[in-house]
Order: C-alpha cells, then sequence, then structure tokens
C-alpha cells in the first residue's frame, strides 16, 4: 500500500489504490446532487500509516420483471442479450458498463464492484418470455454489459441456471467473458456447441500479468484464460479470442501477441475493441493512471484523443468501437494481417435456431417456481 505524503491542512486529502479494487475513488454520479471531498484537517500525520478501511462486496437481489434486453446498434452482432449481474466484482477500471451503476444511485467507482445486484428468478423470467406466442428466436448475448462469470456466481449460479433453459429449450447462445469458470459449464456448453447452439469470447486484454494485476484485479490471469480458451476449444466450442480493450500506448503493443496466444490456444475467431471512456469513466481512467501510470498518464490520453476526434469519448455508431484517425487504421491493418497470418475463420459461427423448442405457457405458469423459493434482499 503506497504511503499518504505529508499532512497539508485544509486540502483535500487524495485517494489510494486498495489491494484488489480497480477504482482509485467512489465518485459520486453523474444523477446525484451532492457529492463530498475529504479534507485533511491537520492530524493526517498520526494516520497516515493506518491501513484503508476493508471494503466487502455486498448482493442484491434484483427484482426486475423481464430479463431479455433488445438493441438495435448496427455495431453489435446482436439484438438480445442478458445480464444475470449489474455491476461486477472483477474491478476492470476500464469497463465502460461502470457508468450504468449512476442509474442506481451508486457510484460508478468502488460501488460498481463492491455493490452488486443479482437476477435469482432471471431462469423463470426467461422461461416465460420464450414462451410467450410472439418470440422470435435469435441468438441470446450474455457478457455484454457486465461478466456472467464474476466471482458471485460461483454460489449463486445465476448464469447456470439460464444456460439449463437455454439448453432444455435448444436455444442458441453466445457468451463474452474472462473468467476461467465458464469451463465449469462445459457439461451444458459442449452438447449445446455439438448443435450449432453455444459459443464463447474470451476476452485477452494483456499477456502481462503485472499490469492484468493492475487493471482488472479481481479477474482471472492471462494464462488462465488462455488455458480457458484451450478447455473450451478441446470441448467443441467456438472461440474467439477477444484483444479488449486496445489502450494506445499502454497494452496496443500487445496486439499481435495476444492474436497469436490466441490462435494457439485453440482460439478461431478474434476481435478487438478501442477502450471505450463513456461518461463517468474518463475521470475514473485518469485517476486510475495517475496512480498507477503517472509517467504515461499523458501521453496515453493523448493518443485516445488523437484516436477520437480530439476527445476522450465518442459514442457515434461505425466508430465508438474502432476509433478513428491515421492511428485507427493502423491498428485495424496490424489485426486484419495477424488474423490472416495466424489463420482465424473471418465468418463469425453462425449459431443454429432451427432446433429451438418453445417453452408450453401453461406449464410454464403452473410449475416454475422462484429460484430461491422466499425473495430475498
Amino acid at each position: 500500500m503506497q504511503k499518504q505524503p505529508p499532512s497539508d491542512p485544509g486540502q483535500p486529502i487524495p485517494d489510494e489504490p486498495r489491494i484488489g479494487r480497480g477504482a482509485i475513488s467512489n465518485r459520486a454520479g453523474r444523477f446525484e446532487r451532492l457529492s463530498s471531498t475529504a479534507i485533511d484537517d491537520g492530524w493526517r500525520n498520526d494516520l497516515q500509516n493506518d491501513p484503508l478501511p476493508r471494503l466487502d462486496t455486498t448482493v442484491t437481489f434484483d427484482q426486475s420483471k423481464t430479463v431479455i434486453a433488445r438493441n438495435d446498434s448496427p455495431d453489435l452482432g446482436f439484438d438480445r442479450s442478458i445480464n444475470p449481474y449489474r455491476g461486477c466484482e472483477h474491478g476492470c477500471v476500464y469497463c465502460f458498463a461502470r457508468p450504468t451503476h449512476a442509474w442506481l444511485g451508486l457510484s460508478p467507482g468502488l460501488d460498481f464492484e463492491t455493490k452488486l445486484f443479482a437476477k435469482p428468478d432471471a431462469a423463470g423470467l426467461l422461461e416465460r418470455e420464450l414462451a410467450k406466442p410472439g418470440y422470435q428466436v435469435r441468438p441470446i448475448a450474455m457478457g455484454t454489459n457486465t461478466d456472467p462469470y464474476q466471482q458471485v456466481e460461483r454460489r449463486l449460479k445465476v448464469t447456470r441456471s439460464i444456460l439449463e433453459v437455454l439448453a432444455k429449450h435448444n436455444h442458441p447462445v453466445s457468451i463474452t467473458t474472462k473468467s476461467a469458470l465458464v469451463t465449469r459449464d462445459l457439461d451444458l456448453l459442449a452438447p449445446m456447441a455439438a448443435k450449432g447452439l453455444a459459443s464463447v469470447g474470451v476476452s485477452v486484454t494483456t499477456l502481462d500479468s503485472d499490469l492484468a494485476t493492475a487493471m482488472e484485479p479481481r479477474a482471472a490471469r492471462p494464462e488462465r484464460r488462455l488455458e480457458t480458451i484451450r478447455m473450451l476449444s478441446a470441448a467443441g466450442v467456438p472461440v474467439t479470442v477477444m484483444a479488449a480493450p486496445i489502450i494506445p500506448a499502454l497494452n496496443d503493443h500487445e496486439l499481435e501477441a495476444i492474436l497469436i496466444r490466441g490462435r494457439q490456444a485453440g482460439a478461431v475467431h478474434a476481435s478487438y475493441i478501442l477502450l471505450r471512456l463513456p461518461l463517468e469513466l474518463k475521470d475514473l481512467f485518469g485517476e486510475w493512471l495517475a496512480n498507477h501510470y503517472p509517467d504515461r498518464k499523458r501521453r496515453i490520453l493523448s493518443r485516445i484523443r488523437e484516436m477520437r476526434g480530439g476527445e476522450l469519448y465518442e459514442s457515434r455508431f461505425g466508430s465508438r468501437m474502432r476509433g478513428r484517425g491515421n492511428d485507427a487504421k493502423l491498428l485495424k491493418e496490424r489485426f486484419r494481417l495477424t488474423c490472416r497470418q495466424q489463420g482465424y475463420t473471418e465468418d463469425r459461427t453462425l449459431l443454429d435456431a432451427s432446433h429451438f423448442q418453445k417453452p408450453n405457457l401453461q406449464e410454464v405458469r403452473d410449475g416454475q417456481l422462484n429460484l430461491f423459493g422466499a425473495d430475498e434482499s
């Protein structure tokens, strides 16, 4: 733990990194009317060697009435998704989903990775939606916002319960994760993949273990993710290695190495996404750079602006995932050439929707039970 600088009475107390957490601060979200700042009262020298208080993770049960979210974004290869959890304990500082916690009156900072929301009734809600007369089957994406295989999934098994429903009714699904826990569900995913019903994308942000520890403190280490690709591939599950996010002047030099290692592990497809810094994430990422890579902060932010039309973020379809300008074009060409050299398949794995068996709506209404029995929060 870094030692606090000498006391400076009357000045704001700088936030410090916490072991096992990604965000530096817990700054208020954009919808909050009030915010607070800790001010040095002159007693700080006596306390500067005390450890920061531990931040435990809490889980609240989400009482959503529906579970499938739909979108019409031209940048995405799916029109519907399921997110079993809100917030993510992996603590990835760059996570573009952090600002969604502001809708809950919470901070996109430390709150996002310590105050989680789980959807225990997701499987039952899903089966009821699949049973509706007007439901048209198309692949469902999981892990598009927060990771469906974060630590709390080991205990709650919400993601597994969703997969059990999808497997039961032969519904196609694609999963995005950076967790080795996905291999727990190979007993479901492998038979689904044999029918053309399942694919998995594994995010490999960096091969540098030290960088991964600082940037993704509670996610699987890089070598563990590559081993996850091997296990999925060996079981017949089509795997995409995702170099995401690419951060200029921090991990962009690793693009080729990530693609090569991913192919060696058995991935058949590859993708990349340029770092996205919407809303509060710009300040959170800046804080993280100032604490972990102060010598590179200015250069990194400058390179991001060069690839974002002078801004740290732009939401425009067509460029928000890849950026624009000469550096973005070069990155795209590096990706294309390496994929061709490594023999990645250009065509996306097409999941088969023809096997879908619609649930009986009356049976679902009569027999569906709450996953945990009584409501909990």
